[in-house]
């Protein structure tokens, strides 16, 4: 049985293993989970916090995202994901099985949004996102066309936040807000060293306040896709 392979360790516990055992022991998204784990044993090579904000990204019911200087994971196509792991590789920062792991956790994050009540996903970009290319011509043509898809779904809203704004844009470092089921916020931000989880309200609220200005000044939707289709267009 597949139970007991896993307790004898012969075999490594899923993801939907887990939160099957889980929901069997009423332990669902607290620090004892069996999912706590079996993220921590997945994603052991990436940033502090980001496991644990993974498990909650899953479940919400909205996210918003701003990104700074590369697409966002959740919307990166696989070509771009890779071509971003393998230049961590050539720097020496990550090893080749580190940078497949990175992009297969990107992946299953990717297939967590596809469910039959999808969440609402809020994104900004920075105009540095569109312009910095990555992985050669047909790779970044992909990615500008994959964000013009996903800007089309009903359950997506897509800006470009210009370089225009200069000093007005309210973020330095990229953020991930998620809102959950039970309408609790939970913040995610990086540095280059280490991620940060934040359930405390004050904080929480302030970058919520400050997302909302930042989409006030960035691209509208239709502005943004028109500009990202204009560089899309003027690729060879």
């Amino acid at each position: 049985m597949h139970i007991s392979a896993v307790e004898t360790g012969r075999k490594p516990p899923t993801l939907r293993f887990s939160r099957s055992a889980d929901k069997a022991f009423g332990i669902e998204g607290t620090a004892d989970a069996f999912e706590h784990e079996y993220r921590e044993l997945q994603h052991g090579s990436l940033l502090e916090g980001f496991p644990e904000y993974v498990g909650h990204e899953g479940r919400a019911v909205e996210i918003r995202l701003f990104e700074i200087g590369i697409i966002p994971g959740l919307l990166q196509t696989p070509a771009y994901a890779r071509a971003l792991a393998d230049g961590d590789v050539r720097r020496g920062t990550i090893t080749p099985e580190q940078a497949a792991e990175r992009v297969s956790i990107l992946a299953e994050r990717q297939a967590t949004l596809v469910r039959s009540r999808p969440p609402t996903m809020l994104v900004v970009m920075d105009e540095s996102c569109i312009r910095r290319p990555v992985g050669g011509t047909e790779a970044m043509n992909d990615q500008l066309q994959r964000l013009v898809d996903f800007a089309a779904l009903p359950n997506t809203h897509l800006q470009v936040a210009p370089y225009v704004i200069g000093e007005r844009r309210p973020f330095n470092l990229p953020i991930n807000l998620l809102t959950m089921s039970d309408r609790s916020m939970i913040a995610y931000a990086e540095s280059q060293a280490r991620g940060h989880l934040d359930r405390e309200s004050t904080f929480v609220l302030s970058s919520l306040s400050a997302y909302h200005q930042l989409q006030a000044e960035a691209l509208s939707q239709t502005e943004s896709v028109a500009l990202i289709e204009q560089l899309r267009k003027g690729t060879p």
